[in-house]
């Protein structure tokens, strides 16, 4: 183990002496009737997860594959402006969104997720012009092809893990079901949950194109093509253009985990959308999410796997003589079951997996130059966050789980 991943570990194994004592009687405090607020013992303030970072994702089948996306989703005749530069062989555009699963069904007839209650799971859906995107894909992969060109849909290898789905099982997305008709390698699709035709994601209601993959020709320069692809856009227009290999996933918001990856590591929940907020399940959320003392902060609301690293992080800040770069008056809340924005159509903000902390919020607000103390932020990535100041369009009060702290 590495001295500093050491002395991190021995930070955490303290933590729930240390925030014991800072918390007392308050430690694992319960809100009656609340069912997302649960108690919680030292036991609970332990390391968890694995010792090891997220893995990077493989690069794409092209080797010199360009993405490029833009936050909130591509202009209208962006793909095909970026089609018509020099040295851009082919170009496709991927549409990506939120579709609500509300049962699955086995090849055989077995029942393996029906949510209820009014409330559905969250499918991260990607797609794309088949033949456009044919290219892409493996040869072995693009047999599928004709499958979902008829209707049926493909699973992510990680959602094939999480869903328990064989090829030839239903998922039910409202009034509309899609035949499993096999499943994709993550970084063949982005890194999402399912993979279908344009015709099938606008019947699920998923129109908006958010970034295209781009195909350069022979010899051709990526300086270049990168200079053209924002000369299409006005002056100052946010753009983050990437090669294989720069990011651990190869998709649009690459600076976060993938939703699929948020399922994988800290669970999934079924929930109903009111406005710009979600009514996420109560046993999820009672299970998941619980309500702690830490140091600096005082009590949080975030998920229990998160507690550990969070305390770890403030607890660091706090021996370094750093505490009073946080402010806990202006502390903006962990755990919140939301869309990003609260604009159903931006995707389910991690938030709502009590993921993600917001700090020193009036210094900091979203889209503004950020003024975290350098010193601060670099404690919080150590423990296995990411911080929002560093984003395109910048968020410097928010610092995000990406992987388990050593």
């Amino acid at each position: 183990m590495r001295p500093a991943a050491a002395a991190r570990r021995g930070l955490a194994l303290t933590l729930a002496l240390v925030v014991g004592a800072f918390g007392g009687a308050a430690l694992g405090s319960v809100v009656q009737g609340d069912p997302g607020e649960v108690r919680v013992d030292p036991a609970d303030l332990a390391p968890t997860g694995p010792d090891v970072e997220t893995p990077p994702e493989l690069e794409p089948v092209i080797p010199d594959t360009l993405l490029a996306w833009i936050p909130g989703g591509l202009p209208t005749g962006f793909a095909s402006r970026v089609a018509a530069l020099p040295g851009v062989r082919r170009v496709v555009p991927v549409v990506s969104g939120i579709a609500w699963m509300t049962r699955s069904v086995t090849s055989g007839g077995a029942i393996v997720d029906d949510p209820g209650g009014g409330r559905a799971l969250p499918l991260e859906v990607a797609a794309a012009t088949l033949t456009d995107y044919a290219p892409f894909l493996a040869p072995a992969d693009r047999s599928l092809i004709p499958r979902l060109a008829a209707g049926e849909a493909a699973l992510g290898s990680t959602s094939a893990e999480i869903r328990r789905i064989d090829v030839g099982g239903t998922l039910e997305m409202g009034p509309d079901e899609l035949l499993v008709a096999g499943v994709l390698p993550d970084t063949a699709i982005g890194a999402h949950e399912l993979f279908v035709s344009r015709a099938t994601a606008s019947s699920l209601g998923l129109t908006r194109e958010r970034y295209v993959l781009i195909d350069p020709a022979d010899g051709a320069s990526r300086e270049a093509i990168t200079a053209g692809i924002r000369a299409t856009l006005p002056a100052g227009a946010l753009i983050q253009i990437r090669g294989p290999g720069e990011t651990p996933f190869f998709r649009q918001g690459d600076a976060v985990l993938p939703q699929v990856q948020m399922k994988l590591l800290l669970g999934e929940f079924s929930a109903r959308p009111v406005g710009g907020y979600l009514d996420a399940d109560p046993a999820w959320t009672g299970k998941s999410i619980v309500t702690t003392n830490v140091p600096l902060l005082g009590t949080v609301r975030c998920n229990r796997a998160l507690i550990p690293q969070l305390a770890g992080a403030l607890l660091e800040l706090q021996r370094e003589g750093l505490g009073h770069l946080v402010n806990p008056g202006h502390y903006g809340g962990c755990f919140s079951a939301r869309f990003i924005n609260r604009n159903p159509a931006a995707g389910i903000s991690h938030h709502s997996w009590g993921a993600a902390i917001d700090i020193n919020v009036a210094e900091n607000p979203f889209g503004h130059t950020p003024h975290q103390d350098p010193r601060l932020v670099a404690i919080f990535e150590r423990w296995g966050f990411t911080w929002g100041g560093r984003w395109i369009l910048p968020d410097g009060m928010h610092f995000e789980f990406v992987r388990f702290a050593p």
